[in-house]
């Protein structure tokens, strides 16, 4: 009974037209979905065009050796392709190997510089150059005794926010508000309070620095508000 992976090794033989009938027809049923026979079966037929014209030779005593026999070349070619099988599965499994090594450093690169990157630092970072960039209003709430600066940036979305507040006290959820001149609220940004505030003794920063975006553009905007969120209480109003 033929072994599983004979199909593969009959493209010597079919290249050299040994195979029978029913063993050619199996091959070329299966040539039609492998592309490595394929490619094995075009290298094979130049050497069998090779092997196909090689005539007589005039004067045998003194010529060299008959060339071998078909099935010896045969089984030469069937050797020639498992080496060749052999080489091309070590390379794959060579090449995934280190395709997985790869992967492990760059997931090890990552994760990284990801450890190095300080979010709060470009929040902090990116809201300043808005500042020094942007439209600029401040204001201070007596109630409340907050402090707190807006900047404004036109884009071709809307406008780029940036915020700087200080000495609120917590905790709370708040949320920066754009009001717009028919008195339509847009949420800009959301933030919470930890207890110990911001600006405080013994808060850990002197101010928040934030980021956020609007659809209104800078002209559409009448006024910008802190509010907490769930009550909804303004803790400060920055006229734009």
């Amino acid at each position: 009974m033929r072994a599983p992976d004979m199909p593969h090794v009959d493209v010597g033989a079919y290249a050299l037209g040994l195979l029978e009938e029913p063993d050619r027809r199996a091959f070329e049923a299966h040539l039609s979905t492998c592309f490595s026979c394929h490619e094995e079966l075009g290298a094979l037929r130049g050497l069998a065009q090779t092997l196909d014209g090689i005539g007589p030779i005039a004067d045998p005593a003194e010529a060299m050796p008959a060339p071998p026999e078909p099935a010896l070349v045969t089984d030469l070619m069937r050797h020639r392709i498992r080496r060749r099988r052999r080489y091309r599965a070590a390379r794959a499994l060579a090449a995934a190997a280190a395709g997985v090594v790869l992967l492990g450093g760059a997931a090890g690169t990552g994760f990284t510089l990801g450890a190095d990157r300080d979010p709060a630092r470009s929040q902090q970072d990116g809201t300043a150059a808005l500042m020094r960039e942007g439209q600029r209003m401040s204001a201070a709430d007596a109630g409340t005794g907050i402090t707190g600066t807006v900047a404004m940036q036109q884009k071709a979305w809307g406008s780029r926010i940036g915020l700087q507040l200080s000495k609120v006290r917590g905790p709370l959820e708040c949320e920066l508000v754009a009001v717009d001149k028919r008195g339509g609220a847009h949420t800009v940004v959301g933030w919470s309070v930890p207890a110990k505030g911001y600006g405080l003794p013994g808060s850990e920063q002197p101010a928040l620095a934030l980021q956020g975006g609007t659809a209104l553009r800078p002209q559409e905007i009448s006024r910008f508000e802190v509010r907490t969120i769930g009550a909804g209480r303004t803790l400060l109003t920055v006229p734009a």
